[in-house]
């Protein structure tokens, strides 16, 4: 059985990096996995030696199929990193499994997201597969769609990927001539569309709000756990765009997520459940 690729991407952060590592070898498919791990070049004099860090213990690696590390010969910033690094993986296969180094794995994630990338590859209308699910207070279904994308432990195919508009402005434009930024915005519970807004004028160099507005745009679902397979661990104020906060702590799935046939729609019942949390949350 094939299993698809792993892409972890890497900058200064040894002690977060380690622990999504150790978690991912905790999947009984690392083995037959291969792992690609993009280290990005020091920003600053003072990250050298942190980088330097993360690169030695890169190279110790072991418990994959194959490890394979890229290290950059200049700083590519998060959002360059994330974007190319998928890119020159999808040039060889046609699926691919992304973590960055703030978010660790639960013991089922890679089983979770080999069986969905196995059983949507051929289904149109979806365009990737995410691991997280916000801590609603109201039960969500045990797998779900929605429209768009995410970025907490995400895979996708190259054909989806093909679809990715890395200019915001274009994204931003057709959402305004469409008149779907409520929408896009869950009702008006989350900034998307600011963060597209923030993205194209530099106040932020996010990659994933372009992936969201991108899939949003063509129309592509995304599917959910009803429970998150993955925990971010980047809200400890050490993250390059993260506040500090435990408002996105999420019970883990203590049990294996099952991929089974469901509609090919958004779930109103999900949609409403991230609608109610962000509505808390703010």
């Amino acid at each position: 059985m094939d299993y698809s690729p792993i892409a972890i991407f890497a900058y200064n952060r040894l002690h977060h990096l380690k622990k999504t590592v150790s978690a991912l070898l905790k999947n009984p498919e690392s083995i037959s996995s291969d792992l690609f791990i993009f280290s990005d070049y020091p920003k600053t004099i003072t990250d050298e030696s942190n980088v330097t860090s993360v690169r030695t213990f890169l190279k110790k690696i072991i418990g994959f199929r194959s490890v394979n590390i890229v290290e950059r010969k200049f700083n590519y910033g998060l959002a360059m990193s994330i974007i190319s690094g998928v890119t020159e993986v999808l040039q060889h296969v046609n699926s691919v499994i992304v973590l960055e180094d703030d978010i660790v794995p639960s013991p089922y994630f890679l089983h979770y997201m080999n069986e969905a990338l196995r059983f949507y590859k051929n289904a149109d209308a979806v365009g990737s597969i995410h691991a997280y699910s916000y801590p609603c207070s109201s039960p969500l279904p045990d797998t779900f769609f929605l429209r768009g994308a995410d970025c907490w432990g995400w895979g996708t195919w190259k054909n989806s990927w093909n679809l990715f508009e890395e200019n915001g402005q274009i994204l931003l434009d057709k959402i305004l001539k469409s008149e779907l930024s409520y929408q896009f915005d869950l009702d008006g519970t989350y900034p998307f569309t600011q963060m597209l807004r923030n993205q194209i004028s530099g106040r932020n160099n996010s990659w994933a709000i372009r992936w969201h507005a991108s899939m949003f745009l063509a129309n592509k679902l995304c599917l959910y756990p009803g429970k998150s397979l993955v925990k971010n661990i980047g809200f400890d104020g050490s993250g390059t765009h993260c506040m500090q906060t435990d408002k996105f702590d999420s019970t883990e799935s203590d049990t294996p997520i099952t991929i089974k046939k469901i509609k090919l729609i958004e779930s109103s019942i999900a949609r409403n459940r991230f609608i109610e949390y962000f509505k808390d949350l703010n």
